[in-house]
């Protein structure tokens, strides 16, 4: 039997939605392969990944840029210690009292470092090279990183360690939070932070019940995701959120399935973005969140310009216009 250029168009048509779908929901999230502590790793990435890196003087922009740049010069920290803040606990300190901080969208397995450029200018790496553990420090903990510069970066635990260049005398912390993607340094090579929360109390996704919205889904610190309505999700993700838009609405990096809880797992994958760095979606929508909530439970971005969203479990928008 003859099949007509219409059937057969229509086939065509078919297997060529299936097969984009099909990219849309196979990708799953990623995790790092485990390698021991302090073992070296190149370091790459994209300066500035995650955003909300802040800014120091008037040449340091938070736009991502290629290449360690000078602001990626080590600086030394002789020997660590271990500081009582107030707020936050116990903070690991160089010897002259400074406080060190990781990076959320940096990895500990292997050790690596997402921060070059202007990033580096805003958080000096601290240098591998004469570090000594002091009182109560474990130094199987202590390692290093090889950046793309090619110098050492001391890691604690796996997580490179940064000074931020806004801290200009002992004990000061002001680097806690920033675009919450930065945190002292405990020294056990976790975050530390203001809350009696510990770092594993909140999965990397979950939901939170909302007085005003309902189900919305919150990130491991407990801040609320969203979504961008000029964002693409059929047939794969697509951010339109770039430059100035990331500083204000950082991209959830991948989270594995596993790590999260009462997440739908229909279109549950991360892609990667025009930077070549890894964003997180739901129900293969881009996902976020906003510089402007600055504790969890905050919705301050919800509804901002009539494009920017809550989540629900499900991935859908929530209380945006015809949902």
């Amino acid at each position: 039997m003859k099949t007509t250029w219409r059937s057969a168009s229509l086939a065509a048509s078919a297997v060529a939605v299936l097969a984009l779908t099909t990219a849309c929901g196979s990708e799953s999230g990623t995790s790092a392969s485990s390698q021991n502590v302090g073992a070296t790793a190149p370091a790459g990435g994209i300066a500035g990944v995650g955003s909300g890196y802040g800014s120091v003087g008037s040449g340091a922009s938070a736009s991502a840029t290629g290449g360690a740049g000078t602001g990626a010069q080590a600086q030394g920290a002789g020997g660590l210690e271990i500081s009582a803040n107030g707020q936050l606990g116990k903070i690991l300190t160089d010897g002259a009292g400074k406080t060190l901080y990781r990076f959320d969208a940096d990895t500990a397995e292997p050790p690596k470092s997402n921060c070059d450029g202007d990033c580096a200018t805003a958080w000096p790496p601290v240098s591998a090279d004469d570090v000594a553990a002091g009182d109560g420090i474990d130094k199987s903990l202590l390692g290093e990183v090889t950046r793309t510069d090619g110098t050492k970066q001391l890691t604690v635990g796996g997580w490179p360690a940064y000074y931020y260049a806004k801290d200009t005398k002992a004990g000061d912390t002001t680097g806690q939070g920033v675009g919450n993607k930065w945190f002292a340094l405990a020294p056990d090579g976790k975050k530390a932070k203001s809350d009696s929360a510990s770092e594993a109390s909140l999965p990397g996704l979950s939901v939170r019940k909302d007085a005003n919205l309902g189900d919305i889904v919150v990130d491991k610190n407990g801040m609320t995701v969203y979504r961008f309505l000029k964002d693409k999700a059929w047939p794969q993700p697509v951010s339109n959120c770039n430059g100035a838009c990331l500083e204000k609405w950082p991209a959830v990096a991948p989270v594995e399935f596993g790590e999260t809880k009462g997440i739908q797992e229909k279109g549950y994958m991360n892609f990667t973005r025009s930077d070549g760095t890894k964003q997180q979606t739901i129900n293969c929508s881009p996902i976020y969140t906003f510089s402007g909530d600055k504790k969890p439970g905050d919705i301050n971005g919800q509804g901002v310009g009539g494009t920017w969203y809550a989540v629900a479990p499900n991935g859908k928008l929530v209380g945006a216009p015809g949902q």
